[in-house]
């Protein structure tokens, strides 16, 4: 090994050393002792890996954040710190303004952890992944893993899993604000009072790893993290490692991923309007007007982009500001005005493919001009669907559904191929 590697080995141990002394002092205090001024990238869809051998429990990944932005802790099997303890994985939550990490914790039971579908046990509510009997973990074959492991304690309960699963389909990372509605149950609040243990040391050097790899900011992934889960801690470490010493984080990784929250406002407003479909507030054709408003100022910010060399001016972003205050008066009367509609499939639909747009600005999948078209032929459908509503006294023959789900399938495969081609979002500066 050379002089060069050696210090760059040091160096990697030092900075994980440190930041873990930072984090675990950190993690010794309950409460909210993060907060960012911008929502968490989506999460990301991902493979559980095998179970390495008995006795390990799954635990989810998640997003952190740290001097370079938002970065993915890789999902992970763990042994926990004792027997009988479970896993309640943290989770964002917006509040005043801003969105605060509550931090994830072992005990005896499963508390809140915002209402966010993690997936393999971990629906939303409570874990169902596994148990402990008589001191053993079992597990519940319906979610986990085994790969070639030989695992003896194991059951089947696909119905239970079911039953406590938020429906997520847009993958949202966050409880509050235009995120997971949900709210602590007498029993998760309950929880929550029990003695917990914090994570594990080496549960933080796998976040810190994870925060020290910079093929896992969301700045330079767009969503979509180089390593989204691993087997075990130390896999990963290893692979985290070489990234390191391959291409450590910049300076300018750091300015840029501090700064990343690509087409914030923009995707805030696709995501009311998502919202306001879904809950019945707006109609079709309330969508389908702020959607052509959203459209024109997506279009608008993408050419004055194209023509700065990927940024706005100072006046540039003072223009789009006060076009977005007014849209987002639009939007607000809309829901407001008293015309509602049932909550129905074909708005769910609709509310869907705007939660995906939103999705797609807010992690850089999507860049202005991509949500621009998205939002012209939301608009298209919506109009559609309220014009044939008006007509028929307020309902869709059968016909028109399937017409409009047709319509809605070719806006889907749209937006799905706009969110995976080359073209990503630039982060972008304070402000914008």
């Amino acid at each position: 090994m050379t002089l060069h590697s050696r210090i760059r080995r040091m160096f990697f141990a030092v900075s994980i050393i440190a930041s873990m002394l930072v984090l675990l002092a950190s993690q010794a205090h309950a409460g909210v002792f993060i907060s960012v001024g911008f929502a968490p990238p989506a999460l990301p869809v991902y493979e559980q890996p095998p179970l390495p051998a008995p006795g390990f429990i799954w635990t989810p990944g998640y997003w952190g954040y740290g001097d370079a932005g938002y970065y993915w802790v890789p999902g992970v099997w763990v042994h926990p710190p004792s027997v009988g303890l479970l896993w309640t994985p943290g989770y964002w939550g917006f509040a005043g303004g801003v969105y605060g990490w509550h931090a994830g914790y072992w005990g005896p039971h499963v508390g809140f952890y915002g209402g966010v579908n993690y997936g393999f046990g971990y629906g939303g509510v409570g874990f169902f992944g596994g148990e402990w009997r008589g001191g053993v973990f079992a597990y519940n074959s319906t979610v986990a893993n085994f790969g070639g492991v030989h695992v003896t304690n194991v059951y089947e309960n696909r119905t239970i899993v079911e039953q406590n699963t938020i429906v997520n389909a847009n993958h949202v990372s966050f409880n509050g604000g235009s995120g997971i509605s949900a709210r602590p149950s007498p029993v998760e609040t309950q929880a929550e009072h029990e003695d917990h243990i914090q994570p594990t040391p080496n549960q933080m050097r796998h976040q810190n790893f994870a925060a020290q790899d910079r093929s896992q900011l969301a700045s330079v992934n767009h969503g979509r993290p180089g390593t989204p889960a691993a087997s075990n801690i130390t896999s990963y470490h290893q692979v985290a490692q070489q990234h390191v010493q391959s291409q450590p984080i910049s300076a300018a990784d750091r300015s840029a991923g501090s700064q990343y929250h690509p087409n914030e406002r923009e995707a805030n407003q696709d995501q009311r309007i998502a919202n306001g479909l879904r809950s019945g507030q707006m109609t079709s054709g309330e969508a389908a007007r702020a959607e052509r408003t959203q459209s024109k100022i997506d279009q608008q910010v993408h050419d004055d982009r194209e023509a700065n060399g990927g940024r706005l001016t100072g006046q540039e972003k003072q223009q789009i500001n006060q076009e977005q205050n007014a849209a987002s008066k639009q939007i607000y009367n809309e829901k407001h005005n008293g015309a509602t509609v049932t909550p129905n499939e074909v708005n769910n639909r609709e509310a869907n493919q705007q939660q995906r747009t939103a999705n797609g600005l807010r992690t850089g999948q999507m860049t202005s001009g991509e949500a621009a078209r998205t939002n012209a032929n939301q608009a298209k459908v919506a109009q559609q669907v309220h014009n044939e509503r008006v007509a028929n006294g307020g309902a869709l023959t059968a016909q028109q559904k399937q017409q409009a789900n047709k319509a809605e399938n070719k806006n889907s495969r749209q937006i799905y191929n706009e969110k995976h081609n080359t073209v990503t979002s630039k982060p972008a500066h304070k402000g914008r």
